[in-house]
């Protein structure tokens, strides 16, 4: 049976744990440093505290470090990975080699979405010296995603949800070069949410002022079955950065969607964790921060509407009712010359919206509701409970007690206690008061001489016991995974890495340089400023934007423009080239 792992974002404790008992099997979450969302980072402390809370329910914690790391930075990377290690962290996430050469303790690697597995051959390299689990790029195919999986034996993790990144994740320079902002270092600046204007080598404007690098959000909640038979294993939802109500709406979500498939098919998958999450409300991934949603690249090399090019903030719901709205939400929509702007509503009185502020909807707007005061005010309380299901035995000789974790303990019962019962007693409502426990009771069966009279007060004391026993046998038992061992003889798929490889110090040089890799110029963050006039590739994408203009040279033939083609925004000019063979764009600069 293949185990299915629901993977939820979280940006700081309180959070994480909102995500389990919303019924994610596991949770990643950044580390006091080197992750790639510099401003969702954890002490070792916060983290031990969601360790230990997930690890009740066999929940998984990963933490990132995947960020490059500079040679001055080592030991303090070392400290840090040996801190999350002895904290009880499932494993860590990371881009850069250099780990897999320093002096850490033998916890799981997960190679991150920044590592660019885009092939076979990649993905087979990072399983043989050591990865676990391999962070698939948000770019691929179904059928791209099959052949990774025929390729290899440990568990692919692909994104199913949230915000995209324009760019192979790993190969963008674009902030860095625009502002110094490194997304290899956590600090992206986001250039491609910015408004852009392309032209063409004579000057002529083809687009103004839009969003052609702003893609909407994913949403794979109708195709998880076919991601799953493609043979993705962990379904990750990107948004450490989001707020808790994001969370629990989005988890929720997805955690009703994959144990329906569970349930259909027993035979072939089950959770990676246990316990039976209870939701109060309705999970509406709509009502979440949204750009608008696609599948990407999941079903088509070649789709179409990628982009929300008018705006890149969220568009929430559409509002076909005004009916529907409340008095609080905030509602937005383009006004008559095309700006996204909003307002909070007031009333409604038939069809028309009584805003806060005077606002003109134009006739035939499309209203999007982007803040639901209902919605909202729901999620701010306690909305989830996860238990346990926990059985109970009660014989002549004493107590059993099995959980769905596999834990079992045995109490022996006091002879003592025993005495003439003048009619068969009923213990079933003793074992089903479990109260603030993490347990709920699956079934009780007594075996017990209806003869036999055992005092209730006794009996509580023994059903506490064997639970308090449950508790520390799965901390015994918890299975931890140790890392991978490094096949040593393994070759790399090349002998030359250029600055794209990101290779930032001397430990990833070694093992590169002991994996048959000749040639290897440093990462830019980690390399000296040239005067060269030479332009860099800063950014390479699957995103086209003459496809997404309708100006495809594959399907419309050559465009009625002179090449090259200039994206300018601000200060930041970048020139285009397009690889129309591999269906990809690289932004120059």
């Amino acid at each position: 049976m293949r185990e299915l792992e629901l993977l939820a974002p979280a940006g700081n404790p309180d959070i994480a744990m909102e995500a389990i008992l919303h019924g994610a099997d596991a949770v990643y979450m950044g580390a006091s440093s080197h992750g790639a969302r510099r401003n969702a980072a954890n002490s070792v402390e916060d983290i031990k505290r969601v360790v230990d809370f997930a690890h009740i329910f066999r929940a998984r914690v990963y933490v990132t470090v995947n960020t490059i790391v500079y040679d001055k930075e080592i030991r303090i990377v070392e400290k840090l990975i040996a801190e999350l290690y002895n904290a009880g962290v499932d494993a860590i996430i990371v881009q850069d080699m250099g780990i897999l050469r320093m002096d850490i303790p033998p916890i799981q690697l997960h190679a991150s979405t920044q590592c660019d597995i885009r092939t076979p051959e990649k993905a087979r390299f990072l399983q043989e010296v050591g990865f676990s689990q391999l962070v698939l790029p948000r770019e691929l195919t179904l059928d791209e995603i099959k052949i990774m999986h025929e390729a290899v034996t440990v568990p692919l993790e692909s994104f199913i949800h949230g915000a995209l990144c324009v760019s192979y994740s790993g190969r963008c320079h674009a902030s860095y070069a625009s502002c110094g902002r490194s997304a290899n270092r956590g600090e992206c600046a986001q250039i491609c949410r910015l408004p852009f204007t392309l032209s063409d080598a004579k000057g002529n404007i083809i687009a103004k002022d839009k969003h052609l690098l702003s893609l909407r959000d994913l949403n794979s909640l109708d195709i998880l079955p076919q991601m799953i038979d493609a043979g993705v294993s962990s379904f990750k939802i990107e948004g450490r950065l989001k707020e808790a109500a994001y969370v629990k709406n989005t988890v929720a979500a997805y955690r009703k969607a994959l144990d329906n498939i569970i349930v259909e098919n027993p035979e072939k998958f089950k959770r990676s964790s246990f316990g039976n999450s209870e939701i109060s409300f309705t999970p509406e991934l709509a009502k979440s921060f949204n750009r608008g949603f696609s599948h990407y690249f999941i079903l088509s090399r070649r789709p179409h509407g990628l982009i929300s090019p008018n705006t890149p903030k969220s568009m929430g719901e559409i509002i076909e009712n005004p009916s529907d709205l409340n008095n609080g939400d905030g509602i937005s929509f383009f006004d008559a010359q095309g700006r996204y702007t909003g307002a909070m509503v007031n009333g409604v009185q038939g069809r028309r919206i009584i805003t806060s502020k005077p606002v003109s909807i134009p006739k035939g707007a499309e209203i999007h509701r982007t803040y639901d005061r209902v919605w909202d005010k729901e999620l701010q309380r306690d909305t989830a409970i996860r238990k346990i299901g926990v059985s109970f035995t009660l014989d002549d000789t004493g107590l059993t007690a099995q959980d769905e974790r596999g834990c079992i303990v045995r109490l022996p019962i006091d002879s003592s206690k025993k005495d003439k019962a003048r009619k068969t007693p009923d213990y079933s409502p003793i074992f089903s008061k479990l109260g603030n426990t993490h347990y709920h009771l699956q079934r009780f069966q007594c075996l017990l001489d209806p003869s036999v009279f055992i005092p209730a007060a006794y009996l509580t004391d023994l059903r506490r016991r064997a639970v308090e026993y449950l508790d520390n046998a799965n901390l015994i038992t918890y299975p931890f995974n140790y890392r991978h061992k490094e096949n040593q003889a393994t070759q790399y798929m090349t002998t030359s890495l250029d600055y794209r490889d990101n290779v930032a110090n001397s430990l990833s040089e070694k093992f590169y340089r002991e994996h048959g890799v000749e040639k290897i110029e440093r990462a830019l963050e980690a390399s000296k400023p040239t005067n060269t006039k030479k332009s860099k590739r800063l950014m390479t994408t699957r995103h086209c934007i003459l496809r997404e203009l309708g100006m495809c040279k594959k399907e419309k033939g050559p465009g009625r423009y002179s090449e090259p083609l200039f994206l300018k925004s601000g200060k930041d000019n970048f020139t285009l080239e397009f690889n129309c063979r591999d269906c990809e764009m690289h932004l120059l600069g």
